[in-house]
């Protein structure tokens, strides 16, 4: 693929109010004008450049969202809050009472519980399929629906979307493809492959330090447009803004963000082939047992490689939990929730990030009770991180001490 986001992010050049490198944070929530027509205008959104109000824009809002946007190759994109925040205002904005979305089964458990449990309180309903089957999302279709709602890698079973099959769907239906590319920033540019919209929960990958909560739309000017409108767009209305601070914050650390994508997909690839080779039950899309791992290959923007993200499970909750335990007590990371930070973090989804799910239906989708989804670190000795991982679970039984294969 000929696109290039980490250029697109290189090639943006910000002076300081003072000529610093940085752009000046605007640390104000509300702006002055020297004429009260300049402030009609802008109420209006007819006066380019100007600033009302910190919850309507900011300059260092506005910098991020230029930043993301380039890195998407969408027109423009608006910061929020968080990550759930994005996701919540698209459905709301795309979406009326009466209205049906079609979603991938397996995704963040905090978006399936808006989808299942919240969005039916405004007679909004939903279809979870299973979004790797174009033929079953092409037959939820209805007269009602508006959307088609997918991760580019599923959250945590690390399915992978075929999005431009998925978009010839949308184009086809006139529906509104909607992707949270969070798991894959810069591996996969969802709006080259058809996207109409593209979500990221910035705290993860893209910031990377697990200080900042937020999140980003990217689109076209005329749908972020909306989001902002003052009458009724559901970013403005709901108040889901992105503080200034943290604007500036994350804007510094996804300069970095290729240098440290490359490294969590080195990292990863690395140890999913050696838990493979091991006989553990890995799942991870470079490896060639993935079953979507030549779709992965033909999406990617192969410099950044396959992600930081991968499974493995290991028979029972009770035996990931100590193993997890065991590994935070020899400092191989960290038993949290989240992703994208210089540490390896380590969690069961079942009874956390996806805990939201009913146990029946992640049961169905393959979530089981041995789940351990690793988000793998920046490591410098990825060799040394294996050996010590091995050690405990060697000791735990997971893995046999003699022929290295898993227990049965």
């Amino acid at each position: 693929m000929s696109f290039k986001p980490a250029n697109n992010i290189q090639d943006l050049q910000y002076f300081g109010e003072f000529g610093g490198v940085n752009p000046s944070i605007s640390d104000s929530s509300t702006y002055t004008f020297l004429s009260a027509k300049t402030m009609f205008d802008t109420f209006e959104g007819n006066a380019d450049g100007c600033y009302l109000y910190s919850r309507h824009s900011s300059p260092s809002n506005l910098y991020l969202g230029e930043a993301l946007a380039a890195m998407e190759g969408t027109e423009t994109a608006n910061v929020t809050s968080s990550g759930m925040s994005a996701i919540t205002s698209v459905i709301l904005q795309l979406c009326s009472a009466g209205d049906h979305v079609i979603s991938s089964r397996t995704i963040y458990g905090g978006t399936y519980a808006f989808l299942k449990n919240f969005t039916p309180k405004l007679k909004i309903e939903t279809s979870f399929v299973d979004i790797t089957n174009l033929e079953t999302v092409e037959a939820s279709i209805t007269k009602d629906t508006k959307i088609i709602y997918c991760e580019s890698v599923s959250n945590p079973l690390l399915e992978i979307a075929d999005i431009k099959g998925l978009s010839d769907i949308a184009k086809r239906h006139n529906l509104k493809l909607v992707v949270d590319n969070t798991f894959s920033p810069l591996s996969i540019s969802p709006t080259v492959l058809g996207a109409d919209v593209v979500i990221h929960s910035l705290t993860k990958f893209i910031n990377g330090s697990s200080d900042t909560v937020g999140g980003v739309v990217c689109g076209t000017q005329e749908f972020i447009n909306e989001l902002r409108n003052v009458n009724d767009g559901a970013s403005m209305l709901l108040g889901v803004t992105m503080d200034s601070l943290r604007a500036a914050s994350v804007l510094k650390n996804l300069r970095t963000l290729h240098i440290r994508m490359q490294q969590h997909s080195k990292n990863a690839l690395y140890l999913a082939e050696k838990f493979e080779a091991d006989g553990l039950k890995t799942v991870y899309p470079g490896l060639e047992s993935h079953p979507s791992h030549d779709l992965f290959k033909k999406m990617m923007n192969t410099e950044y490689g396959f992600g930081g993200l991968l499974t493995i499970d290991v028979g029972s909750l009770e035996l990931a939990n100590e193993l997890m335990e065991m590994m935070q007590e020899r400092n191989l990371g960290y038993l949290a929730v989240s992703l994208g930070f210089y540490k390896t973090l380590f969690s069961a989804p079942g009874t956390s990030t996806s805990s939201e799910i009913p146990e029946e239906e992640q049961y169905e989708m393959g979530l089981t009770d041995g789940l351990i989804r690793f988000s793998i670190g920046l490591d410098a000795d990825i060799e040394r991180t294996y050996k010590t991982m091995k050690s405990c679970m060697t000791e735990l039984g997971v893995l046999m001490p003699n022929k290295e294969t898993q227990l049965a």
